[in-house]
């Protein structure tokens, strides 16, 4: 069921939170971001992204996460337990059709924890003033998303996903796609790739 959001919607988010880099955000080379890919929805989403929940976009420049910035980022991510989320409600801000998790606050602990040990990571590059929107999985975005019949997702509803790892991602900038960078387990997840 449609329900207002507790925060202002994001523009065009076909390319946000790691999308596709065509429209939306103005991703640049090198930029990164921290997301957690969630398969049991890829086939609902109609963004050209992979069903993902972002925890931080941007997050810093690919050549800042080396050495004592990844061990710290890996051990941020390891401290928050691995958790069973649901997907069962649909909502939509203008222009964007998402699942909301339940339970949300693990994805808010982990942007919140990033965002204290890197303050320069401003999410949103502060469209949205300082703080992260509502943890979300985009399901639809742009023209003609206010207009998509909700059955034709909530029928697949609910989903269920087993949360164990964040992504690092990187793009080579705007149009140009993201690609895995590497994984960082959460505390009793699946263990990371290299």
């Amino acid at each position: 069921m449609p329900t207002t959001p507790t925060t202002p919607a994001p523009p065009d988010t076909a390319a946000t939170s790691a999308g596709s880099g065509a429209g939306g955000w103005p991703d640049a080379p090198g930029d990164t971001a921290l997301t957690i890919h969630v398969p049991e929805a890829d086939a609902l989403v109609r963004t050209g992204a992979r069903a993902h929940v972002t925890v931080l976009y941007p997050f810093l420049p690919l050549a800042r996460v080396t050495g004592r910035t990844a061990a710290d980022l890996r051990a941020i991510i390891a401290a928050v337990p691995a958790f069973t989320c649901a997907f069962a409600e649909l909502r939509r801000w203008p222009g964007v059709l998402y699942l909301h998790p339940s339970p949300a606050d693990p994805f808010r602990m982990l942007t919140k924890a990033l965002r204290e040990r890197w303050p320069e990571a401003v999410p949103y590059r502060g469209v949205f003033g300082d703080e992260a929107l509502d943890p979300h999985l985009t399901l639809a975005a742009g023209a003609g998303t206010d207009a998509l019949p909700s059955t034709a997702f909530t029928r697949h509803l609910p989903l269920r996903a087993e949360i164990r790892s964040v992504r690092l991602i990187a793009t080579a900038g705007r149009g140009e796609g993201w690609r895995d960078v590497t994984e960082y387990p959460l505390r009793g997840g699946a263990q990371a790739a290299p």
